[in-house]
């Protein structure tokens, strides 16, 4: 069996999706990522795993680094109960992923589309953006176009546009 960083490279290259690769040191926050933000010329986007209280539903939130987040107002856009974190397990369990190496790569393992995308309106006004491959010992570099318009229908899964206020 091959690991959810491998499996994202077949993925990518089986798209034809191009990506710069960056190896590093395990990033667990946006805060470590600083250095690697120079280095790349790009900030790193943050990524949250998140799950309504009895965790019935689960979302992926993507959105800029610097932002904050707010899950009442976030949950109110959606129109769900107030989010939490979601259990380390279930980010096992349906995306492959352990914790600090959340991303939208992870959709990849979710066969079964147990997982709701959501992107804040300012990523998608990126050109680029800067994600784990899985773990969190690596960042790609991709379109953002790539992203949505390759591997989220590869994966089947759709997503949602939020506006999550500084």
């Amino acid at each position: 069996m091959i690991s959810s960083q491998e499996r994202t490279y077949e993925v990518l290259k089986e798209l034809g999706i191009e990506y710069e690769l960056y190896e590093h040191e395990p990033i667990y926050t946006i805060e470590a990522a600083e250095e690697l933000d120079r280095k790349m010329g790009l900030q790193i986007c943050k990524n949250l795993f998140m799950s309504t209280r009895h965790s019935t539903e689960f979302y992926l939130i993507l959105m800029p680094g610097e932002k904050r987040f707010n899950s009442g107002k976030v949950s109110k856009q959606l129109g769900v109960p107030r989010m939490t974190f979601a259990k380390d397990e279930y980010m096992k369990e349906y995306l492959g992923l352990l914790p600090g190496s959340v991303t939208p790569l992870g959709l990849i393992q979710d066969t079964n589309k147990v997982v709701n995308f959501i992107v804040d309106k300012d990523v998608m006004a990126m050109d680029r953006i800067a994600i784990h491959p899985c773990v969190n010992t690596a960042t790609v570099i991709i379109k953002l176009s790539d992203l949505l318009e390759k591997i989220l229908p590869y994966t089947g899964h759709t997503y949602r546009v939020v506006e999550i206020e500084q």
